[in-house]
C-alpha cells in the first residue's frame, strides 16, 4: 500500500519561506509523476508543481519564479516557497500518479498571514 505524508505547513508572514516535504513509503512504479496541489478554503483544488521521472517539471503560473519542487530517490519531496503572499494559504498535498493508480496525503496546511 503506497502511503504520503506530508510535513512542514504552518503559519508564516507574508514575504516568508516555508520547505514542505512528503514522504513516499509502499511499492509504486518508477515511472510516475509526483507534484504538490493545494486548497483553499471554498475553491477547489489545482496543481502547484509537478516532475516526472523523466524530470520534466510543471508549475502553476501563480508560483512560478517562488516555488521548487525537487524529489532525492524517489521516496522524498520538497516544495520550497518564497515570497509567501496571503493568496498562498490553502491545505498542500502532495500526490503519487502511476500506472498503478494515484495516491494522496493527508495534507499539511499553510497560512500566509500578518
Amino acid at each position: 500500500q503506497v502511503q504520503l505524508v506530508e510535513s512542514g505547513g504552518g503559519l508564516v508572514q507574508p514575504g516568508g519561506s516555508l520547505r514542505l516535504s512528503c514522504t513516499f513509503s509502499g511499492r509504486f512504479s518508477s515511472f510516475n509523476i509526483m507534484g504538490w496541489y493545494r486548497q483553499a478554503p471554498g475553491k477547489e483544488r489545482e496543481l502547484v508543481a509537478s516532475m516526472s521521472s523523466g524530470n520534466r517539471i510543471n508549475y502553476a503560473d501563480s508560483v512560478k519564479g517562488r516555488f521548487t519542487i525537487s524529489r532525492d530517490n524517489f521516496k522524498n519531496m520538497y516544495l520550497q516557497m518564497n515570497s509567501l503572499k496571503p493568496e498562498d494559504t490553502a491545505v498542500y498535498y502532495c500526490n503519487l500518479r502511476d500506472s498503478w493508480g494515484e495516491y494522496w496525503g493527508q495534507g499539511t496546511p499553510v497560512t500566509v498571514s500578518s
